[in-house]
Formats: C-alpha cells, structure tokens, sequence
C-alpha cells in the first residue's frame, strides 16, 4: 500500500460506522472554511520560505481533499480515483506541446494554448470569463481576470499607459469625493484599486502578495511603534498622532 493509499484508507475508517464522530459529522459545506484556510497558510509557508512548515501545511491540505473525495464516495458520486484520473486526463490534453503535437515552445505561446483548449472544452459556456471563479478573493479575482483578458490580446501594450489610467482613476476618485456620492466614491475607488492591481499585472508582481508584504511590513513598524511607547511609559490610544508619526518616520528611517 503506498502511502497515499494508507491515507485514503485511514479517512475511510475515521468516517466509517465505529469511527471518529467528528469525521464522521463533516459534511462539504462544513469543511469549507477549513479547505480555504489550509490553502492560505500553505501560502503563507511558502511566502515566509518555511520548508518544515509547507510540508505540513500541504498534508493539511491533502488531507481536507481526501475527505471531500471520501464524503462524495460514501454518497455514489465520485471516488478519489475519478478526481485523479480527470486531473491527469486534462493535464496530458492540456499539454500537447509536451504529449502530443504542438509548435507552443514559450510561456505565452503556452498559456494561449491551454486558453484555447480550455475554450473548446467548455463550448457550453456563453462568454469567455464565465469560468472565472466567484468565490476568489477580489484582489485575486481581478488579476485573474485581466489575466485572462490578456491572454486573447485585451490588454495594455505598454507600461505607460496603465500607469495614465491609475492616473485618471485616482482623479475620477478625487471628483467623486468632492461630490460627496457614496456610490460614485465607492464605484471610482474600485476602478483606481481594478487599475493598480492592473499595473502590478503589468510589472510582473502577483498583487495579493505585494499587498500582503505591503500589509506584513506595517504590521511590524505599528509593533516597533508600540514597544516605543511602552519604552516611554505611554500606551496606544492615549499618544496623539504627532507623536506617533514622529516615532513611525524614525522607525522607517532605521
């Protein structure tokens, strides 16, 4: 038995009558907030480079597939081995540069291709970006649709263009708050963020994590901001922001 088979015959057995009654309670909906937060922690493995860490986060992960195969076994529709055979069944179709016959040699030639494939495979889908997920968080989501967009030629030719529409969105915002319209403000603010996660596209970063390390790095100035304070016998909530910012701009010098 390979140890991927001990795995699957181990849920098999929590769940099984006689087994543990918390497995055996898991329905797909119940163990949702666990499969979405499994995957961002093997993210945030991976972001802090802890190889220890990642090897146990992506078991978690695994383990939380396996028990949603299990569950759709024990209800007739699938079993693990219906989930494998499909992913490996796509992924030869999907590469015919690599199994099959296909003049597709670089990335972008490749990425058309899987595009291409993927349309013809979906034909029963009415627009191009109905695959796109809903469920993806929204900074996510909109990179993945420009993405997409990209890959069928609708997209920026050069760098200085998407920075003149961060440009024009951020005075659209400006205009908007000036007005005062709560929906005007919210819909612009929205395009000026749909427009820098544009321009991160376009620079070759991944947003969500710019954001997350932008947000990782004020996190660690607000911590030294607050042993600071403490140094000086003050707490937070009780300093004016004066003092605080005379303190972060000495932090971010050092």
């Amino acid at each position: 038995m390979s140890e991927f088979e001990k795995l699957c015959e181990i849920v098999a057995q929590l769940r099984a009558p006689g087994g543990c009654p918390w497995d055996r309670e898991q329905t797909y909906e119940s163990l949702l907030p666990g499969l979405i937060e499994e995957a961002y922690e093997v993210a945030g493995a991976v972001r802090a480079k802890d190889t220890a860490n990642f090897r146990e986060e992506l078991g978690d992960l695994l383990l939380l597939v396996v028990m949603h195969a299990e569950i759709a076994c024990e209800a007739g529709q699938f079993k693990i081995d219906n989930v494998i055979r499909d992913v490996t069944e796509k992924l030869i179709r999907r590469h015919p540069h690599v199994f099959g016959k296909s003049d597709a040699r670089d990335a972008g030639a490749v990425l058309k291709q899987w595009e291409a494939i993927k349309r013809d495979e979906k034909k029963s889908d009415q627009h191009y970006l109905a695959s796109l997920p809903n469920a993806l968080p929204a900074l996510m989501r909109a990179q993945k649709a420009q993405s997409k967009a990209a890959r069928v030629n609708f997209d920026w030719a050069e760098l200085h263009d998407v920075i003149a529409k961060v440009e024009e969105e951020l005075e659209e915002t400006k205009s908007a708050m000036a007005s005062q319209d709560r929906q005007q403000i919210e819909d612009e603010i929205g395009d000026l963020l749909f427009a820098v996660v544009n321009l991160a596209r376009k620079c070759k970063l991944d947003a969500e994590s710019a954001l997350q390390a932008a947000t990782d790095k004020f996190v660690a100035r607000f911590d030294r901001l607050e042993d600071e304070l403490q140094a000086r016998g003050k707490r937070l909530g009780d300093v004016d922001l004066g003092e605080m910012d005379a303190i972060w701009d000495a932090i971010k010098k050092r």
